[in-house]
C-alpha cells in the first residue's frame, strides 16, 4: 500500500479523518454549559488517537488464537471500548477538573472521537489503494456517518454510565462495567450487521445510530440537571 500513498492523497485521508469528527467535537462541546480545560480536551483526544495503536495490537493477539467470526468481532469490540475509557480516564477522569457529571460525557465523547479519526484515516488509505480516490470520497463519507457516529453513541453511553453514578462512588464502578459492556455489545452488534449485509442496505444500519444520537442529545439535557442530594 505504502509505494501507492503519495503526500496529497496522504493529506487527503488525513482532512477526510479529521474534519468530520472536529466538526461531531465542536457540536458536543457546546453542549457543555462550564467548558472543560482545553488543554485537557486537546490531551484527551490525542489520547484516543493513541489508544487505537493499543486496541490494535489486542486485536492481533485475540486473532491469533480465536478464529475468525463472531466472537472475534465481539472481543474486538470490547477491546476498542475499555481502551477508549482508558484514554478519557488516564488524562481526565483523575483530576479535579472531572468536578460535575456532565465532564463524564464530555471526556468519553472527546477520548471516542479521537480514536475515530485514526480509524477514518486507516480506512481511506487502505480505500485508495484498493480502489482509487473516488471510492476514498464515498469512504470518507461513510464513516462521517458510520463509524464515527459509533464511536460517538458507544462512548456516550460510558459516559453517561458515569454520570448518573457521579456523586455515588460506591455505585460509580458497577456503572462504568455496565456501560461498557452495553456499549461493547451495540458496537459488535453494529459490526456484526455490516459485514453481515456485505455493503447492501447500509442505511438501514445506520438509522438506528441516528436516532441514538437524538437519545444522546436527550440524555445530555438530564445529565445537565443532575444534583447532589
Amino acid at each position: 500500500m505504502a509505494e501507492n500513498i503519495t503526500a496529497s492523497v496522504f493529506f487527503f485521508a488525513v482532512g477526510g479523518g479529521f474534519l468530520p469528527v472536529l466538526v461531531w467535537l465542536w457540536f458536543w462541546l457546546k453542549q457543555d454549559p462550564h467548558p472543560e480545560p482545553r488543554k485537557i480536551l486537546i490531551l484527551t483526544f490525542l489520547n484516543g488517537m493513541v489508544a487505537v495503536g493499543a486496541a490494535l495490537f489486542f486485536e492481533y493477539l485475540i486473532s491469533l488464537y480465536i478464529a475468525a467470526g463472531a466472537l472475534v468481532l465481539l472481543l474486538w469490540a470490547f477491546t476498542e471500548e475499555i481502551f477508549k475509557y482508558w484514554a478519557a480516564y488516564q488524562i481526565a477522569l483523575k483530576r479535579p477538573d472531572f468536578d460535575e457529571p456532565i465532564d463524564a460525557l464530555i471526556y468519553l465523547i472527546t477520548a471516542g472521537l479521537g480514536f475515530a479519526s485514526v480509524e477514518n484515516i486507516f480506512f481511506i488509505l487502505k480505500s485508495f489503494s484498493t480502489d482509487g480516490l473516488l471510492s476514498s470520497f464515498i469512504t470518507g463519507n461513510l464513516r462521517f456517518i458510520g463509524a464515527t457516529l459509533l464511536h460517538t453513541a458507544t462512548s456516550a453511553i460510558v459516559g453517561a454510565s458515569i454520570a448518573f453514578a457521579f456523586f455515588n462512588k460506591k455505585r460509580r464502578s458497577f456503572n462504568i462495567i455496565g456501560g461498557i459492556l452495553l456499549a461493547g455489545s451495540l458496537h459488535f452488534l453494529f459490526n456484526y450487521f455490516i459485514i453481515k449485509s456485505n455493503g447492501q442496505g447500509l442505511l438501514k444500519i445506520f438509522l438506528p445510530l441516528w436516532l441514538g444520537i437524538i437519545i444522546i442529545i436527550f440524555i445530555f439535557e438530564k445529565v445537565k440537571r443532575i444534583k447532589q442530594t
